[in-house]
């Protein structure tokens, strides 16, 4: 398994995981097994990957997992981040203030179905992590409410706090918020595919 900063040659099989677990393409009776909620083109990879902004994991030449993490100007081109970034200030993180300057946005995380309960998931949070933390002390995200499987997963696998619940365009989310410099992560090695 080789995690590492998303590169040019890496669009096309980030392209197909994403069009696999992306809600509008997820039928309801399969979304509780997670999905992804932001879609992005190759236009905003190719921007991502410009900003050492995306981080992947790849077995044997295939894309089979994802996440991003950038400031929030990158992000403004969805309308939702904005919105969100305009309720930091009434929001509390360990008594901190959070700002544009000090928080950045994490996320989407995608996981392979196959690799899912093998640690991926927590190994390709860790490498955006320590890649952030030299720039932002916190990180933040969102869920949709209805994604029960990733509410989960950060909350109990990574230990985000909710500091936030909100809606916006007919959906509910909760916000959470993340420090750079704790890892919560065991060591983890030897990452398999439970199916292959």
């Amino acid at each position: 398994m080789n995690l590492k900063l998303g590169q040019l040659g890496d669009i096309e099989g980030v392209l197909a995981l994403q069009a696999q677990y992306l809600l509008a393409n997820t039928p309801e009776n399969e979304r509780a097994g997670g999905f992804v909620t932001t879609p992005f083109t190759p236009e905003q990879l190719t921007e991502i990957i410009n900003l050492a902004g995306m981080f992947v994991a790849e077995e044997q030449g295939e894309i089979v997992a994802y996440t991003f993490a950038a400031a929030w100007d990158y992000f403004a081109q969805w309308a939702i981040f904005p919105y969100m970034l305009s309720r930091l200030p009434s929001l509390s993180f360990d008594n901190q203030i959070l700002s544009s300057e000090n928080t950045f946005q994490y996320g989407p995380i995608c996981v392979h179905s196959a690799y899912r309960g093998t640690g991926l998931f927590q190994q390709l949070f860790e490498t955006m992590r320590m890649a952030m933390q030299a720039k932002y002390p916190i990180g933040i995200t969102f869920i949709n409410q209805i994604n029960q499987r990733s509410y989960q997963a950060h909350t109990q696998k990574l230990q985000m706090q909710v500091i936030d619940e909100f809606s916006f365009n007919q959906n509910n989310y909760y916000g959470l918020a993340f420090y750079t410099h704790l890892s919560v992560l065991p060591e983890l090695s030897g990452i398999k595919s439970k199916d292959r």
